[in-house]
């Protein structure tokens, strides 16, 4: 199979990031929420409506949660 350098990069990162929760993936994104919450800024969080008629480009529509923003950042 022929070697393909961005695939290769891409595990690379997943190995460095993951070498601090000794590849356990969830401890990873558990931890990633608590700071992705700590931080204050808005989070996009699936909608719960379901659209009738949608299509399936449609089927993953984003709601934002509503945060102000910290001064300097509108």
């Amino acid at each position: 199979m022929a070697r393909n350098p961005i695939l290769e990069e891409i595990y690379a990162a997943r190995e460095t990031l993951l070498a601090d929760y000794q590849g356990d993936v969830h401890a990873y994104v558990l931890d990633a929420r608590e700071r992705a919450l700590a931080s204050g800024r808005p989070i996009a969080v699936p909608n719960d409506q379901i659209r009738r008629g949608a299509g399936a480009a449609d089927a993953h529509v984003f709601a934002v949660e509503t945060h102000s923003l910290p001064p300097g950042e509108h």
